[in-house]
């Protein structure tokens, strides 16, 4: 079955263990204890080789930009919803190697277990392969996207963006509100809607406050500019 991610990424593996230890969650062994070893130390591995690709793209395509723009860019192209989107794209969920208890409450698609995989996929290509293949791969599924981001900020957070609009538009500062708190305690979703003075302007739903609130921004930002 591995062999069919192999073809989707492009590459081939001298060592498939790598890749399948890249695919390995930390919950996977409390079941499994012939297994060793989880995908920890590829991520972190990952991280590091990710960061560098992505510093040397923005460093030799966007001159005219300051440091603080650039570490902003590469913020937001790696951030866990940038690569979990990737993991998406590749398929890399279905190849998890996760404990029975991690699957059963969406542990394929949840945003942090396949944005940590997609870092320790390219930790694992990096040591079997080396830079070049990592580069070919962030080139083919991240770098494609930075334009948009740096063309329509999408670095700046919209929970910056509404503080900014509402203090220039209405002289207010928006106030966040958790209105529901819905599933247990490891897997909650929350409700939270955002007000300018009295009124509602958006809700989001998230998996934690702060992504509830980030949904809820980015619907208060649509209200403001169609008021």
């Amino acid at each position: 079955m591995i062999e069919e991610l192999t073809k989707e990424l492009k590459i081939k593996f001298n060592d498939i263990s790598l890749l399948e230890r890249a695919l390995t969650h930390r919950s996977y062994l409390n079941e499994n204890r012939d297994i060793d070893r989880n995908n920890e130390r590829l991520e972190f591995l990952g991280d590091a080789v990710l960061e560098l690709i992505i510093s040397k793209h923005l460093y030799e395509n966007y001159p005219d930009n300051p440091e603080g723009d650039l570490t902003s860019f590469r913020s937001a192209i790696v951030r866990t919803e940038s690569l979990a989107e990737a993991s998406r794209e590749l398929g890399y969920g279905k190849y998890l190697r996760l404990a029975k208890g991690e699957e059963e409450t969406g542990g394929r698609d949840k945003d942090y277990i396949l944005a940590n995989t997609f870092e320790a996929v390219l930790g694992a290509i990096y040591v079997d392969q080396g830079l070049e293949e990592c580069k070919d791969l962030v080139y083919r599924v991240l770098v494609p996207k930075i334009d948009n981001i740096v063309k329509n900020r999408l670095d700046i957070d919209c929970k910056t963006k509404i503080q900014e609009v509402a203090q220039a538009k209405y002289k207010l500062t928006p106030v966040y509100e958790v209105v529901e708190e819905n599933g247990p305690d490891h897997d909650k979703e929350f409700v939270v809607v955002v007000k300018i003075g009295d009124k509602v302007i958006g809700q989001g739903k998230g998996g934690s406050k702060q992504k509830a609130e980030e949904a809820a921004a980015n619907e208060g930002l649509k209200y403001i500019e169609k008021a």
